[in-house]
């Protein structure tokens, strides 16, 4: 498995059901990755923002992870998410993600006192060092409220293991732009993927190696249905795919994508635990909605 492989086509990123405690539900996790690999999806990245990932203790960060590691059983590329406020942290959760069996890494520079680029840097440098597994930058100001400039990543990819970044959705539109620029100052080597959901038709036919999906954690086959044409190029068919999600993604804008990803799940019948407080569940007139978005995905 190369780490092109790991980072292209459709990532996954699914829910980790847990109770009030943190407590991770993984016969109810174990369900919901068995759903991605029947699906046939490119890759799951558990433990990133879907995953709640800053909400889970180290422990229970590890036992999702060997319940992931178990249940998809090398069947498709497996992407851990190591962010965490300290240094010292991220390199233990890369050394556990190793040993456990991990594919690949993702990592968000997580803070309380606002990062310097240098500091983002070195931080990055350390996870690097701290196992052999290919890592991808998890570009993501909404939560993370650092933003990388381009320099910074054109710094971090000359690191050893950085194969990827996973970009939010430019400001101005324009993913061939970035793409190009990311590609002139990063060199052909690195993958380029996105976030931000109702962006990726327009990512995927602009040319990016990967989409690094919230949706596709709960509803794979319309998800791939999207990826598919996009990355073929058929522009008509992942524009109709796209207009079809259209109703998910104004639910998204409006609520954050976390939140109706647990009213889709309850929808789908699967046990999901519920948002970890302080996040409130949304009112059920947002779930009638959501009903109405999943038909016009079919």
């Amino acid at each position: 498995m190369t780490e092109t492989t790991i980072f292209r086509g459709l990532s996954a990123f699914p829910l980790t059901p847990a109770n009030a405690e943190g407590v991770v539900d993984t016969e109810a996790f174990a369900r919901m990755l068995d759903r991605l690999v029947a699906a046939g999806v490119d890759s799951i990245a558990v433990l990133g923002s879907t995953g709640t990932y800053a909400y889970l203790d180290r422990p229970e960060r590890s036992r999702a992870l060997a319940t992931a590691i178990e249940v998809i059983a090398g069947r498709v590329p497996l992407i851990a998410g190591i962010g965490a406020m300290r240094t010292s942290w991220v390199e233990e959760l890369a050394r556990d993600a190793e040993r456990q069996g991990a594919d690949g890494l993702l990592l968000a520079p997580v803070s309380y006192t606002p990062l310097t680029q240098d500091e983002v840097f070195h931080h990055f440098e350390a996870a690097s060092a701290a196992s052999g597994l290919p890592i991808c930058i998890y570009n993501n100001p909404g939560t993370t409220h650092f933003s990388f400039t381009p320099e910074l990543i054109a710094r971090l990819s000359a690191l050893r293991n950085i194969a990827s970044i996973k970009m939010p959705l430019p400001a101005n539109g324009d993913f061939e732009g970035e793409i190009r620029a990311l590609r002139s100052s990063c060199g052909s080597g690195m993958s380029i993927g996105y976030s931000g959901d109702w962006g990726a038709a327009p990512a995927l036919l602009a040319g990016a190696d990967a989409w690094y999906s919230v949706v596709a954690g709960l509803l794979p086959g319309p998800a791939l249905r999207l990826t598919r044409a996009a990355m073929a190029g058929r522009q008509a068919a992942a524009q109709a795919a796209d207009t079809a999600f259209e109703p998910l993604w104004s639910l998204f804008r409006a609520h954050g994508s976390l939140r109706v990803m647990y009213l889709i799940a309850e929808q789908l019948g699967l046990r999901h635990g519920a948002p970890p407080l302080p996040i409130q569940p949304l009112p059920g007139s947002v779930g009638k909605a959501v009903e109405e978005a999943l038909r016009s995905v079919g």
